[in-house]
């Protein structure tokens, strides 16, 4: 039977199952689940929040397929004020410096000022993506969490570290979720 957890994800881990030079999010769980689990997905070293770890590789294929868009919601806090031009520019996706091309997302300003917050919805998950596209527009990210990941959401209840296993009704979600997302990927063609 196949087995679901969300981790609420602290800054400071690697999302790997291992690696030789630093911690990584397997640490948060005992060594039974550890042989098992795998993450969907990637959060940076530096960013926490919402992961999804588990062993059922279709559900993971389809979260996280870039063909599927399956919306993920990010909280950022950044340095510089954000106005409407850069959620134009989200808007109409950005082309960063090296030439890769993000897909059009949406960005909601929460606070503009000498540090902003807004949230951000992204379809794929390029590498560092959200920091480079803020980086791209003169507003670094001093803060990334992960809000997010099709249906499923953050419980707000776990403290950094914890995790919790999935409802039922969570993991129906998300497969009906990553079946719509593929639909709605179709119908973009």
């Amino acid at each position: 039977m196949a087995q679901y957890y969300m981790l609420n994800k602290p800054r400071g881990l690697l999302t790997a199952r291992r690696d030789a030079r630093c911690e990584t999010v397997m640490r948060c769980f005992p060594e039974a689940l550890q042989q098992t689990l795998h993450p969907v997905g990637r959060l940076d070293k530096d960013t926490e929040g919402l992961l999804l770890l588990t062993d059922d590789g279709a559900l993971a294929h389809d979260l996280l397929a870039p063909k599927k868009h399956v919306d993920k919601v990010y909280f950022v806090r950044t340095d510089g004020a954000l106005d409407d031009a850069d959620c134009k520019a989200f808007e109409q996706g950005i082309t960063l410096g090296d030439g890769l091309e993000c897909l059009p997302a949406k960005l909601e300003i929460l606070k503009s000022d000498a540090q902003s917050e807004a949230l951000i919805t992204i379809r794929e998950g390029k590498f560092h993506q959200i920091k480079r596209m803020l980086a791209s527009r003169g507003k670094p990210v001093v803060y990334l969490k992960r809000l997010s990941m099709g249906s499923l959401t953050l419980d707000e209840g776990l403290s950094k570290g914890e995790y919790r296993m999935l409802t039922a009704e969570e993991i129906k979600n998300l497969r009906e979720s990553g079946q719509f997302a593929q639909g709605k990927a179709g119908a973009d063609k």
